[in-house]
């Protein structure tokens, strides 16, 4: 029989009210707090920072492939419609679609007011299963005479799906098309939704009187983000020098530094609650050891090694963080359902790009962040033990509760 963990297991067992039961309880609630505010703080990050990506990959693409050109307008230089560049680059493994794609900057203007705006144009093929989420009202376009507009758009110009207005294309000489409005999306993200409007790409290629097919820029889609720097290494193989592969980061690098910067402020917040929470259970096993200091003289005195003592205390701390753990992690669990289904939090869309806390469900950090508090913890807990090794029989045996 293992005497370190017999006699530890008699210690949780025994009766009565003594003070290191409380702190044992102390302890308990400490570690789950612990693993409660990290679990629930990775899932809010990752809910905040995914929520935001797919707002922004509505609006753009993980890649763009254009040509290199030092006009810094909206007006691009035509691609030809190349179909060998676009059947190598749907072939790739990581790319989930790709599309064609042209801006243009436009003038809209309703009956009563009027607002500029970037015109984009997509292809038959494009994706809209981002945008689709973000759908308010109506639907996506599908013809020339067709446009979708932000939430925030239709407000300046007070249309509604099935209305219509002109669209004015800045050029020399000026041109116009009247559009029907067939759709309102929303994303929150005030930055995109005040710039973009979507049409089909066959109307820009009119006013610019493109032909054989030709656009803007390939918007590129892929199946997961984290593939990213190996399909632009692709890219840049596929396509010759005088085109240009920008990534979304370099799109939209303010968005991306945000990111960063919530990052760095939940590693600190995880610093500083791992620091309480180990500086609990040093204070947790230093009491027990107080307690039990006659017993550890006893043990001495019998010729007990230290180190089979130091594990009694070490087994009961291992038992304390994994109480803490169950604890925790029903906690969290619990919080973040509620939060997933019935949005208790609530947000400001305006400042948040959204309108409620979001949760995303992710066990293996929830299974990270377990074994890391309990190996971290119980690796702490190791320095209140060698106070144990200057207890000496005599003096041990001589304490008074």
């Amino acid at each position: 029989m293992n005497i370190s963990y017999f006699i530890a297991n008699r210690i949780r067992k025994s009766k009565g009210q003594s003070f290191s039961r409380v702190i044992v309880k102390v302890g308990v609630l400490s570690v789950a707090i612990t693993v409660s505010v990290i679990v629930l703080s990775f899932f809010v990050l990752l809910g905040f920072k995914n929520t935001i990506k797919e707002k922004l990959f509505s609006q753009t693409s993980h890649i763009q492939v254009s040509k290199i050109t030092l006009n810094r307008s909206f007006e691009e230089t035509p691609l030809p419609n190349n179909s060998d560049y676009y059947q190598k680059v749907k072939n790739l493994p990581h790319v989930k679609s790709i599309n064609r794609v042209a801006y243009k900057s436009v003038i809209l203007k309703s009956e009563e007011e009027i607002t500029g705006a970037v015109l984009k144009g997509v292809d038959q093929e494009y994706d809209w299963s981002e945008m689709k989420n973000n759908l308010v009202e109506g639907k996506t376009v599908d013809s020339l005479n067709q446009i979708m507009i932000s939430k925030r758009t239709a407000g300046i110009l007070n249309v509604k799906v099935g209305e219509s207005l002109y669209v004015y294309f800045i050029q020399d000489p000026p041109r116009a098309r009247k559009v029907e409005v067939v759709g309102i999306y929303d994303t929150h993200v005030e930055e995109l939704d005040q710039l973009y409007v979507l049409s089909d790409l066959g109307l820009i290629q009119r006013i610019n009187a493109w032909e054989n097919g030709e656009f803007g820029h390939y918007d590129i889609y892929l199946k997961d983000l984290s593939s990213l720097p190996t399909v632009k290494k692709e890219l840049m193989e596929i396509f010759p020098l005088e085109y240009k592969v920008t990534q979304v980061e370099e799109l939209l690098p303010h968005f991306f530094e945000w990111f960063k910067f919530l990052d760095r402020n939940i590693v600190l917040i995880i610093v500083l609650i791992m620091v309480v929470a180990a500086f609990n259970m040093i204070s947790v096993l230093l009491i027990m050891i107080m307690e039990r200091t006659p017993m550890i003289g006893l043990l001495k005195s019998l010729g007990a090694p230290t180190a089979k003592i130091r594990n009694i205390f070490l087994i009961n701390s291992s038992r304390i963080i994994g109480w803490g753990l169950v604890l925790g992690n029903v906690l969290a669990l619990g919080l973040a359902y509620l939060q997933w289904k019935f949005h208790v939090i609530k947000l400001d869309a305006q400042n948040y790009y959204m309108n409620y806390v979001p949760i995303e469900w992710n066990f293996a950090v929830v299974l990270c962040v377990n074994l890391g508090v309990f190996l971290v913890v119980l690796a702490v807990t190791v320095l209140p033990t060698l106070s144990i090794r200057g207890i000496t029989p005599v003096k041990a045996l001589k304490y008074k509760d």
